[in-house]
């Protein structure tokens, strides 16, 4: 996978930003920067804004005030760059379609149309599956596979546009700790191309991967995640919160419930 970006490039900017649902404020004066090799996890109870700041960055939705600018792009401008993978992917699981001609998908709304794909793409997709290590089940059904062989290769779906900047929206969700430990090795290991947001209920865990961690309830707050305690995630939820310790394979780390 190719890339351009250097550490330092500022690929997600968000200045003074103020957004509301028919009059119900949702975020007031947000600011946030991601660089060109960060790992972010965005964390947050429900409803406390966290799609709403994905779809402002997707260029979904646009501010009251203020300005969203990713890699220097006015959002919808920068789409093209961006591999997305959404927390609900609309796959018939009944309908007969192989996992290379998922990953092909990736390729839809970029002037392709289904089926009419060329050499380039096919070894794009190849190399989106060999990086998510699971090229060995490209011609399986998608139907057939475990739930964490399919979040990859929905990843690599979003990665086969070689984008600029990768944001997943909950991409561990519905499979077991285990898988969800090997996801997110192969997402470190993709972070040294790229710089990745994803979101996730699962702060503890994901503190032994990601960077910083954007705190988001009507407000956003970013931290190292070297900085993250019990009373923080408590203020986040904004409720007491019970931690469960992983200490599988030799890694600790705290989850909330």
């Amino acid at each position: 996978m190719k890339t351009t970006v250097r550490d330092d490039a500022a690929i997600v900017e968000i200045r003074d930003l103020s957004f509301a649902y028919n009059g119900a404020p949702v975020f007031e004066k947000v600011n946030l920067t991601v660089r060109g090799r960060d790992f972010l996890s965005i964390v947050g109870p429900n409803a406390g804004g966290k799609t709403t700041l994905l779809k402002l960055m997707l260029g979904l939705i646009t501010p009251q005030q203020g300005t969203v600018r990713v890699l220097g792009l006015p959002p919808k401008k920068a789409c093209s760059r961006v591999g997305y993978m959404p927390q609900s992917a609309a796959l018939d699981l009944h309908f007969p379609v192989s996992v290379l001609d998922v990953v092909m998908m990736g390729h839809l709304g970029k002037g392709r149309q289904w089926g009419f794909y060329g050499k380039s793409e096919k070894t794009k997709a190849s190399e989106a599956l060999k990086l998510l290590e699971i090229e060995n089940v490209r011609d399986r059904p998608f139907s057939d596979l475990s739930g964490g062989q399919r979040q990859r290769v929905l990843i690599a779906r979003a990665l086969v546009v070689e984008p600029e900047l990768l944001i997943l929206d909950e991409p561990t969700s519905n499979v077991d700790m285990a898988a969800e430990r090997e996801l997110f090795e192969v997402l470190s290991e993709l972070n040294t191309k790229i710089p990745i947001i994803v979101v996730t209920h699962d702060i503890g865990f994901v503190s032994n991967y990601v960077h910083t961690v954007a705190c988001v309830n009507r407000k956003v707050v970013v931290h190292p995640t070297s900085e993250i305690t019990g009373e923080m995630i408590s203020e986040i939820y904004g409720s007491e919160v019970r931690m469960v310790r992983h200490d599988e394979i030799g890694r600790g780390g705290y989850s909330s419930v």
